[in-house]
């Protein structure tokens, strides 16, 4: 498939054809994680049994998750549907939807809960999308009904007919509110740029299944949030999001946010955001560590000399940005220390290097530095002997963000070449790879799906190893962190200040104004 170049989010340059309109040729797997509920399943069974998408093309994939008694197919359910069920030792929704992913063979993902009643064409509107472009995830439109519910052969009807709108009371069921408002805010995600991830929720969602398969299954150490981890993943190997409101379903139920949302909330937000670096909100301490850091600065240390290297890791590991990660690229598992006189061995200086950071967590030791550095959403690639101040990285990412570059090259030095670094957003550079073609240069795609541009190394705060002052222990007590807290409090209290002084000025401007207006009517009734 030639896919089209989607720059950010902005989808707009994708024309889907009206549903009815194309015959699709794309097989599609259903996959469906289940546990109890056996009544729920048969209805949402009979809706799929009732879809304008063809029938050779569609696979039903349930799993049932340690239902006991076990679940079982209803007799209204589509041609091809299987069930699976999981082991003891491997429960969990992320485990069952994983145990689907095993076995499906559609060129198409759709994740369905066990408890949704699908409109007659929502698996054709999904899937009008993804016979467009392979990088993407569709999101269906979800309305939630808690009331009674209609019988299997009655919800089949009722959808064979396309008239699935007609099983619930529209005004007595509600939407995921968050979603739309984020939607309205967005205009339909197309301007969210890296925060598109956040739309992703698998109660009726689809996904390219070779996409799916390069971002890897579902979180199992994860029980709440795996959607959005997900779908943060699916963003750092070049998705795109796209909303769908013509993919109607129906939620049998609250769901579990909508009557608990206090509760999942506070459990999220402890372990979410230990995988998902762009939840800068609820990355505010000022020296944690998470498993997932939002920076990997990468340098390439053969050929390097000790002092070159250090200075450069030193100066990234006192950055006021916590989050950081450094992958050290050299012949590490080749070294060979001599064991008489080490001072003299043919490769001293990685010997060094590899001895002063080995018990360093935030620094990684690799062969080579890798193509992608997934699921980490920025990597700095650094030449030694160039050094950050430590303020440096968080502004350089800041300003990244806000403008959603997918490439920023920072200029260093110029002599007979231009040293630069490189910073790369990882997202962007994997969808230029799934877009690029035949000698195509990379960076040139990455232009055109996120937008590139250039720094001037100095102006920013980057520095010679030679000209960089070694960090030094902090004996006030009071931490980078701390002290940038400490400038932004004396900041604000200036800033409030000058506001409440112009706001005098300005009600005493308008006092005038007022005595002065007043003066000239009684001037005029006289």
């Amino acid at each position: 498939m030639n896919s089209p170049r989607i720059r950010h989010n902005d989808y707009s340059i994708l024309s889907p054809p009206e549903i009815g309109d194309r015959q699709p040729y794309l097989p599609v797997s259903v996959v469906i994680a289940a546990y109890r509920h056996q009544d729920k399943l048969d209805l949402t069974l009979a809706a799929l049994a009732a879809q304008s998408y063809p029938a050779h093309l569609l696979e039903v994939i349930v799993v049932d998750d340690g239902t006991d008694p076990p679940l079982t197919l209803g007799q209204i359910r589509p041609e091809n549907t299987r069930l699976l069920r999981t082991t003891p030792d491997s429960r969990g929704r992320s485990n069952a939807r994983n145990a689907a992913l095993e076995v499906a063979e559609g060129h198409v993902i759709h994740w369905l809960d066990a408890d949704m009643v699908t409109h007659h064409d929502e698996v054709e509107a999904h899937m009008r999308w993804h016979h467009l472009a392979d990088y993407l995830v569709v999101m269906g439109y979800v309305r939630y009904v808690d009331e009674e519910w209609p019988g299997p052969a009655e919800v089949h009807a009722a959808v064979s007919a396309g008239a699935g709108e007609k099983l619930f009371d529209l005004d007595a069921s509600e939407p995921h509110q968050w979603i739309v408002d984020l939607a309205e805010s967005t205009d339909g995600m197309r301007t969210a740029k890296n925060m598109a991830y956040r739309v992703h929720i698998t109660n009726a969602a689809s996904v390219n299944a070779r996409l799916l398969r390069a971002a890897g299954p579902l979180a199992t150490e994860l029980v709440l949030g795996e959607d959005t981890e997900l779908g943060y993943r699916l963003a750092q190997h070049g998705a795109a999001f796209v909303l769908e409101p013509a993919a109607r379903s129906w939620h049998l139920g609250r769901s579990m946010m909508m009557r608990d949302r206090e509760q999942v909330t506070r459990y999220n937000a402890v372990f979410v955001p230990d995988l998902v670096p762009h939840m800068r909100w609820q990355r505010t301490h000022p020296r944690r560590q998470y498993m997932v850091p939002y920076l990997d600065v990468a340098v390439e240390a053969a050929g390097a000399t000790y002092e070159d290297i250090r200075a450069t890791v030193d100066g990234v590991l006192a950055s006021d940005l916590p989050d950081v990660r450094v992958t050290l690229a050299g012949p590490w598992g080749a070294l060979a220390e001599d064991r008489r006189a080490p001072q003299h061995s043919p490769n001293l200086d990685l010997l060094l290097i590899h001895g002063l950071y080995r018990n360093e967590p935030r620094v990684r030791f690799v062969d080579r530095t890798p193509r992608s550095a997934a699921p980490v959403p920025y990597r700095l690639l650094c030449p030694p002997g160039w050094v950050p101040r430590p303020n440096v990285l968080r502004r350089l990412l800041a300003h990244a963000a806000e403008h959603g570059y997918g490439l920023v090259s920072i200029a260093l030095d110029e002599t007979d070449v231009v040293v630069t670094a490189r910073l790369e957003h990882t997202g962007a550079f994997a969808r230029a790879r799934l877009l690029a073609g035949p000698g195509e240069a990379l960076d040139d795609v990455v232009e055109e799906v996120a937008g590139t541009y250039w720094l001037d190394g100095a102006t920013w705060g980057f520095q010679p190893a030679t000209d960089a002052k070694e960090p030094k222990p902090d004996t006030s007590g009071a931490g980078p962190g701390r002290a940038e807290a400490g400038r932004l409090k004396t900041e604000n209290e200036r800033l409030a200040l000058r506001v409440a002084q112009l706001t005098e000025e300005l009600d005493r401007l308008r006092a005038e104004r007022a005595s002065s207006s007043h003066v000239r009517r009684r001037r005029l009734f006289r």
